[in-house]
């Protein structure tokens, strides 16, 4: 158990998770948790992260801190997403081991699994064939992270842990334009519509693919749970075991923004992975079930969109 007054440190805590995480800390009453900006410590520099794990020695770690986007930044930049990554997540990685950490939890992502993998997928489906292509270099990055700490854990008998979440959304989420993940896309696309008047609204692919989403304080309540409770090599999957086509998830969105026009698809543009449910059946052994059903998570996250005077820009 992580001791109240312990200092934990969150990597990436002005992200959707970190900042998830941050608040779920709060409320169980932890209060040593320490944070840094981008501005002020680069996880991508080496030495600035040597320096900062050497001079404030956190306890616990959160590593949340993630170069992440939607189908289309996935695709774009490769080489950005796979660099980006894996060099924060090794840099914290291993100055969190030279500098006597007592435990580490790793974010991984469902994207580690195979693209064809077995649904709903097991833990134990990693690496068995390939992977979506769409998301490669950020699969292969995060693949690399969750290795790194159970080869830790095997040859110097770290605690380190690694938990892979589903599709999140909820509050401080990233609503750019082209940038954003599925949902936020959708809130934002409908939201516009509605406030112009639009009589119909295009979503990519053909809205068949299955998607399992899971509400962001739901996550960080089951990695503060699992940092507490659970030790071992193998990753947890963390998600709600639900599933929902993505012209659900749309249907969902347009009736809470109140959007009434037509939803079309636009073919042209890809789906992605056709499936991607987590078996979540390790985690509820471990005693852990979501709370926040989707359509009344999508509330909570509309209402976090209208009162970010930011989301224009981000």
């Amino acid at each position: 158990m992580m001791e109240k007054d312990a200092k934990i440190y969150v990597a990436g805590h002005r992200g959707m998770v970190g900042s998830a995480i941050c608040r779920a800390l709060a409320k169980n009453g932890y209060t040593n948790i320490v944070t840094r900006t981008h501005k002020e410590l680069n996880l991508c520099r080496q030495q600035e992260v040597e320096q900062f794990f050497a001079e404030e020695k956190p306890d616990y770690v959160f590593l949340a801190a993630a170069k992440v986007g939607g189908i289309m930044a996935n695709s774009q930049a490769q080489a950005d997403f796979m660099y980006e990554n894996m060099t924060m997540e090794m840099n914290v990685i291993h100055s969190a081991w030279q500098n006597g950490c007592k435990k580490l939890l790793f974010l991984g992502s469902s994207c580690i699994y195979p693209r064809l993998a077995p649904q709903p997928m097991k833990e134990d489906c990693l690496l068995t064939s390939e992977l979506e292509q769409t998301n490669e270099a950020y699969a292969l990055a995060k693949i690399s992270g969750l290795k790194y700490c159970a080869y830790l854990n095997q040859q110097y008998g770290t605690d380190y842990i690694s938990v892979m979440p589903t599709n999140l959304y909820g509050p401080n989420d990233n609503y750019h334009p082209t940038h954003s993940h599925l949902l936020p896309a959708m809130i934002r696309r409908f939201h516009e519509a509605k406030e112009a008047g639009l009589s119909e609204v295009a979503c990519w692919g053909t809205g068949t693919p299955l998607r399992e989403m899971m509400y962001v304080d739901d996550l960080a309540d089951a990695c503060v749970y699992l940092m507490n409770t659970y030790s071992g090599d193998e990753t947890v999957n963390l998600g709600t075991g639900k599933e929902h086509t993505i012209k659900e998830i749309a249907e969902m969105v347009a009736r809470v923004v109140g959007y009434t026009g037509k939803i079309t698809w636009d073919t042209t543009k890809p789906d992605g992975t056709p499936r991607k449910l987590l078996d979540v059946s390790k985690l509820e052994r471990l005693g852990y079930k979501y709370t926040t059903e989707l359509e009344d998570g999508i509330r909570l996250a509309y209402d976090d969109f209208l009162n970010n005077p930011m989301r224009a820009e981000r």
